[in-house]
């Protein structure tokens, strides 16, 4: 009997240990949200309440500026930032990104980051009236625009319906982000085969931090530095993937983004951190992990 219906339990200290990627056992995904949020629609998240405590039917101009804002100034600060030193992203994209904000989708391009599905606008798989129809459609997209396989998926929100694992493993993702349960990649069951449940974070996520529980402006530094200190003795026995989940109208205001770049200096100055990709943290672990999903095709 399982207590999920797709990952098996296993505590943490008693999986076999994995050989680090390159004897690096500290593993780092820069997971960069780049999101579409129509402006005649409701807004999926607000930095104010609606006015006067009612809410008003679209547009919200006031949190559609938030977001956009971020696109417009965040996002080039952060890509500014990771170009100065030689490092990559993944890029949790909308697919419709590529139409509306096709400047957006240019750079990403140039600056060689891993696409990695987010769906087709910022709206949960649970809202879609044809999730199926809606994950081609995203994934065609990407991988016209990239020429990437996009091999791995973050549910916008981490929404998904009962069927939604089944349905992106049929259409060729390998990873997923949503199932955030461990902090390494774990054997997902799905009806097309096994598939990996990938880590993701809502403790270094500028969500939570910045837009939920309204951190002060070097909460993701300290955050990091205090994760640091577990994971550099844990990783002495087994590695560990770091994911830092972003958005650009959060973690690219200038007073965040100045505290960031001081998160990505730190990581850079450790000789046992390496920055990856979704995918390639996902292949590292399919080769060190050599079992190919046998415990969730058992039975």
């Amino acid at each position: 009997m399982w207590s999920n219906p797709r990952v098996p339990f296993t505590l943490s200290s008693d999986r076999p240990a994995l050989a680090p990627f390159r004897g690096k056992p500290i593993m780092v995904n820069l997971a960069m949200n780049i999101e579409y949020w129509p402006f005649d629609r409701p807004m999926p998240r607000g930095i104010l309440p609606p006015p006067h405590g009612k809410p008003s039917d679209p547009p919200d101009v006031a949190n559609f500026a938030w977001v956009e804002y971020g696109l417009r100034c965040g996002l080039p600060r952060f890509m500014q930032a990771l170009a100065a030193r030689g490092l990559k992203a993944s890029a949790l994209m909308n697919a419709q990104v590529a139409d509306v904000y096709p400047s957006i989708a240019d750079a990403v391009l140039k600056a060689e980051w891993e696409f990695v599905g987010h769906g087709w606008f910022q709206q949960s798989l649970k809202q879609s009236e044809d999730q199926e129809a809606e994950i081609v459609r995203s994934l065609t997209r990407l991988r016209e625009l990239s020429g990437q396989k996009v091999r791995a998926w973050l549910g916008a929100g981490i929404g998904e319906t009962l069927d939604t694992p089944d349905l992106l493993k049929k259409h060729g993702i390998e990873y997923l982000h949503d199932w955030l349960v461990d902090d390494l990649p774990c054997w997902m069951r799905t009806e097309h085969g096994p598939m990996l449940a990938m880590p993701y974070t809502f403790e270094l996520n500028d969500v939570p931090i910045y837009a939920v529980q309204h951190g002060t402006t070097d909460e993701m530094f300290r955050r990091l530095q205090a994760t640091l200190a577990v994971f550099e003795r844990e990783a002495k026995t087994q590695p560990r993937v770091l994911t830092l989940a972003l958005h650009p109208h959060l973690i690219g205001v200038p007073h965040v983004a100045h505290q960031f770049e001081r998160c990505l200096d730190l990581l850079q100055a450790r000789d046992d951190v390496v920055f990856m990709t979704s995918s390639e943290i996902g292949d590292w672990f399919v080769e060190a992990d050599g079992t190919g999903g046998r415990e969730v095709t058992a039975g």
